[in-house]
This record gives C-alpha cells, sequence and structure tokens, in this order.
C-alpha cells in the first residue's frame, strides 16, 4: 500500500480508518513518511498469521503528534511505530516506558491497552538480531566504533552495545560533545577490569581521519548510524584506506543498492551489510510486543526483499 494518511484521519475515533478493508489498527507516525516500508513487511506479518488487521502510514507532524497519540485508544488502535522526527519527542505524552528506552531516551514502538500507551524501543534489540543474523557473533564480544552516536539510531544502538556489555565502544560524532555526554551517560556499563590492553573500554572521539586511524586499530565492528551514504553523491565516511579485511562493517542506511561505505569495505576485503536487517528484527520485535507472539520472520523477509 503506498497510500499516506493524515493525523486527522485519527479523529472523530478514526471512523475512516476502522472503515478500510480490512481496518487500520496498526500505523508508523512520521513527517516525512511515504518513504516508510513498514507497511510493506508488517501487512505480510498481520496476512501470514490470519489477523484481520492493516498497519498504514501516517503523516503526523511535530505540532500534531501529541493529539494523535491521545487518539490511538479512541480510534481501536492496537500500537504504532515512531520515525523521525518523533521518537523523543513521544516520551512526555506516554504512561508507561520500558526500563530499556528510558535508558536509551527514545521509542520507536507504542503499544495501547485499555487506553494506556507505553513505550518501547526495538531499534538497539533489532540491531543485535542483526548482527547476529549477518556476521554470526554476538556484540558482547566485539569492539565497537558506532559513526553518528550522537543521538537517533546511534544512541539506540550505542546504548544496546553497552547494556549487553561490548569489550569496547567508540563513540563517533562530527560534534564530539554530543559523542562525550553520551559516554558520560554509558561510563557505568564500562566500570570492570573485563578488558586488558592498550586502550580504554570506552571512547568518544570527533569524526576526523587523525581520530578515526588511531581507533580502528582496537576496533571489529564499524557501524554506521548516520544519513550519510543515502545519496551517491555522499562524501566517504571512512577513507578505503583505513578500511582492513579483518574489519565488520554494517550500515544502517538501507537505500537502494550498495552505500559507498559497503562499496569500499567489500573492495579491502571486509565483510559489509546494510541495515534492512535491523529494519527488519526491529520490526519482528514490535509485531511480537503488539501481539504477543513470535513474528513470521520469513514472510516479512520475503515482503521487504520484493520491494
Amino acid at each position: 500500500m503506498s497510500e499516506v494518511f493524515r493525523a486527522e484521519d485519527l479523529q472523530d475515533g478514526g471512523v475512516a480508518l476502522k472503515a478500510l478493508t480490512p481496518p487500520a489498527r496498526l500505523a508508523v507516525f512520521g513527517d516525512p513518511i511515504a518513504q516508510s516500508k513498514s507497511p510493506v513487511f508488517q501487512n505480510a506479518a498481520l496476512k501470514a498469521c490470519g489477523i484481520e488487521t492493516q498497519y498504514i502510514r501516517l503523516h503526523v507532524t511535530p505540532d500534531e503528534l501529541e493529539a494523535s497519540l491521545r487518539a490511538l485508544p479512541a480510534a481501536g488502535f492496537l500500537g504504532v511505530n515512531l520515525t523521525y522526527p518523533h521518537k523523543t519527542a513521544a516520551l512526555p505524552v506516554l504512561d508507561a516506558i520500558d526500563p530499556a528506552a528510558k535508558v536509551i531516551g527514545a521509542v520507536n514502538t507504542i503499544a495501547v491497552e485499555d487506553g494506556r500507551l507505553t513505550g518501547f524501543n526495538t531499534d538497539g534489540a533489532g540491531f543485535l538480531r542483526a548482527i547476529r543474523e549477518e556476521f554470526s557473533v554476538d556484540i558482547r564480544d566485539l569492539r565497537v566504533m558506532v559513526l553518528g552516536a550522537g543521538g537517533g539510531a546511534g544512541r539506540a544502538i550505542a546504548t544496546q552495545c553497552a547494556l549487553e556489555g561490548c569489550e569496547r565502544l567508540v563513540l563517533v560524532n562530527r560534534s564530539v560533545e554530543k559523542a562525550t555526554s553520551l559516554a558520560t551517560d554509558l561510563a557505568p556499563y564500562f566500570r570492570s577490569d573485563r578488558l586488558v590492553g592498550p586502550s580504554e573500554r570506552l571512547a568518544a572521539v570527533p569524526h576526523d581521519p587523525a581520530a578515526l586511524r588511531a581507533e580502528l586499530e582496537h576496533v571489529d565492528l564499524i557501524v554506521n548510524a548516520t544519513s550519510i551514504g543515502m545519496k551517491r553523491s555522499d562524501p566517504p565516511l571512512i577513507s578505503q584506506a583505513l578500511l582492513t579485511p579483518n574489519l565488520m562493517v554494517y550500515d544502517a542506511v538501507y537505500a537502494g543498492g550498495r552505500t559507498r561505505l559497503i562499496e569500499d569495505a567489500l573492495h579491502a576485503g571486509a565483510r559489509a551489510a546494510n541495515g534492512l536487517s535491523m529494519l527488519l528484527h526491529q520490526g519482528a520485535l514490535a509485531f511480537e510486543i503488539w501481539f504477543d507472539r513470535p513474528a513470521p520472520l520469513a514472510s516479512m523477509r520475503s515482503a521487504l526483499e520484493a520491494v
């Protein structure tokens, strides 16, 4: 389904949305939202499970967010996903927040039950599943560098790495102050003697070649959580000369084709994957929250790969 609905469609108890066949009881909120792939695989999951509900795109601006969230119970919604720019702004509106989402400081999934809104964040856990799938390793065994750790998906990924107790975490951001602030928040998770070696277990550095060169000697996995790479004209995130065959590279960007970072990594002999697997797994986790049952992952994957 390519149609985009608007915030006003939730008003009056969502009469128009209930009249759809099947009725819309799930959605993704964003501004913009037409590009979202979530309906593709969520509707495939609903169909595979025989659930008479559909998942739609809802264009919700920041000014419309609070009213739209509060309208969900009367509209008969089971839940929603949130994308840019709503993941942090929704927090004050919620009745309850999952502990992991509190640590991350953002929600991307909301469940509606008995008129109450509960927020979750499946980005971090979806990332973990994606890394296991793509590279057959666990984050706890890796030294990880997160590019774009200042907020959004980067913060969720970095926080999940800390919660899992990864061997080492390097936070990289063009505004190093944001990376340093996150490092301060995550420092309690790295107070141990687990790693004995020449480098600190937690570091925050600016996104410049000299800093990257120094840190990459002590990194196993590079994660791109910036938006750079969506366009072919984007500049390189890391000089190809710094990429080596021992590295794993995960680019959370899931635009069509290979990003420049993935191409450079593969050319260097490194293993690399894009963000489609994270998109899939964070969506599967949301489905499991809403329906308290395993997501039909094979059906969701087939639908996503067919787009």
